[in-house]
């Protein structure tokens, strides 16, 4: 739980209550503090978002810049965020598809489910430039992208995962396989669709073809 609340948060939550400042919540963000806080978390994640519409590169996305645009303190910020990498990680759940629901009637059907969570991935980075624009800075980022990975990557291939491990309990996967390299059979496909062939189409069906025919060599021999 935080302290006292800021002058600067008081005004923020004003803003909030009266609807002269909408946005965006940060999706799988954890509660942080108190809930009048959240307009003020809010009104930061759309400073960062509202700099990189305007063509500011993460590198120079500095804290005190933030903090300027979203009419904040530092400390401020600080109290939510540790520093620049953690606060980018946040803004990038806003614009990330919610974590898919599994159906769990079988190992195909939750695989499909996972596969199409990457295919609205892909297409979201295809319509959202700001989106494509990021995950392109990312990669010069070290460690932004080791805190997205960490935070949003690895729980997702846990699921994936998880899933698997199901499967070959179930009998529905042969025992002998190698869940990480089985989880890269069935996700690789469609990240390389999505990300290295842009202009591949990103077809609905495209989920369910791709486990598929991966199932087709995993599956025990009757």
């Amino acid at each position: 739980m935080r302290g006292t609340q800021t002058a600067e948060e008081s005004n923020i939550v004003e803003q909030g209550r009266t609807g002269k400042s909408e946005g965006v919540v940060a999706k799988g963000a954890g509660v942080r503090g108190r809930p009048r806080s959240e307009a003020v978390e809010r009104a930061i994640i759309e400073g960062v978002i509202k700099l990189i519409e305007d063509g500011v590169p993460l590198a120079e996305l500095s804290i005190e810049r933030v903090a300027r645009t979203a009419g904040v303190g530092k400390a401020t910020i600080y109290r939510r965020w540790s520093g620049k990498e953690e606060m980018f990680v946040d803004v990038l759940r806003t614009l990330e598809e919610p974590p898919a629901e599994l159906p769990g009637t079988s190992m195909r059907d939750d695989l499909v489910v996972l596969v199409e969570h990457i295919r609205r991935r892909g297409l979201n980075m295809r319509s959202s430039a700001i989106l494509h624009n990021v995950f392109a800075q990312m990669k010069s980022l070290p460690k932004l992208w080791e805190a997205y990975h960490k935070t949003v990557i690895d729980p997702q291939r846990r699921i994936s995962y998880e899933v698997l491990r199901r499967g070959v309990e179930t009998g529905e996967l042969r025992a002998d396989v190698d869940i990480v390299l089985a989880n890269e059979l069935f996700v690789g496909p469609m990240l390389v669709r999505s990300v290295l062939r842009p202009d591949d189409p990103l077809d609905e069906d495209l989920p369910v073809r791709i486990v598929d025919l991966v199932l087709e060599g995993l599956r025990p021999a009757e």
